[in-house]
């Protein structure tokens, strides 16, 4: 679904791969840096950069490692421009399980942001002609963990936030109605994502809630055709066992 992607290497058993487009982002990064500082700015904006991905492969493997600790079997981690996604063999229907893996990846983010609230030292200064991210690495890294973590308890299905509402609902309503309805409010949320994107005239956020809205339905539509394989499936087991069998008398 996803194209060709970059191997990289595999932590617990989980290949870590970035996306093929993930080299254009770095190189925008560092042509930014170049431009504003020279070589020293390039490495500071990659440097950057790489710290930010860091940060999302700590949340992924919050959401792994608490899947496998039930026992569910996590493929890879794909990094790409927009994010990252840990693709796991299924999705557990048990609400708790799924409330559990779905708050683990914000958990570890918040937790970041709590280590780096603590005074840390300039990594530089203005007097070094070097840009702001610069000598503001640890506090922005602290800035943009806050901002992954809450930014992904929006309750835009499959997101995080929206995998919460779907599980809360599973309490109550059968999986897939669940399903329904947290996508449903998902669409709702990206809609005015959209809109509040084309206001500001960001691009980037306007492409990044239509992926949102259209993974989510595609979800939706997967969970649909298991429902309906599971029913056919039953339906030709019941009309098996209802079929006569052959009578086979017995000798004397």
């Amino acid at each position: 679904m996803f194209g060709w992607s970059i191997k990289l290497f595999r932590i617990r058993g989980i290949q870590l791969a970035v996306h093929w487009s993930f080299v254009f982002l770095l190189a925008a990064f560092a042509w930014e840096g170049y431009s504003n500082s020279g070589t020293s700015g390039a490495a500071w904006a990659c440097l950057y950069l790489v710290a930010f991905f860091t940060c999302i492969v700590l949340h992924e493997l919050g959401h792994s490692f608490t899947g496998m600790h039930y026992g569910i079997r996590v493929r890879r981690i794909l990094l790409m421009p927009i994010g990252g996604m840990a693709e796991f063999d299924r999705i557990p229907r048990l609400p708790r399980q799924e409330l559990l893996i779905t708050v683990a990846g914000p958990a570890v983010n918040f937790v970041i942001a709590a280590i780096l609230w603590l005074p840390t030292r300039q990594v530089a200064s203005p007097a070094n002609n070097l840009p702001s991210y610069a000598f503001q690495f640890f506090p922005c890294l602290r800035d943009l963990n806050l901002w992954i973590g809450l930014f992904n308890l929006i309750p835009a299905f499959p997101m995080d936030g929206g995998r919460i509402v779907r599980a809360l609902l599973a309490y109550g309503l059968p999986y897939p109605r669940a399903t329904f309805w947290a996508a449903t409010v998902g669409k709702v949320v990206c809609v005015v994502g959209v809109i509040w994107a084309l206001s500001q005239r960001n691009v980037f956020a306007v492409a990044l809630f239509l992926f949102i809205a259209g993974a989510g339905e595609a979800e939706y539509r997967t969970i649909l055709m298991q429902e309906r394989r599971k029913q056919e499936m039953l339906e030709a087991s019941t009309t098996l066992s209802r079929e006569p069998h052959d009578l086979h008398p017995g000798h004397n």
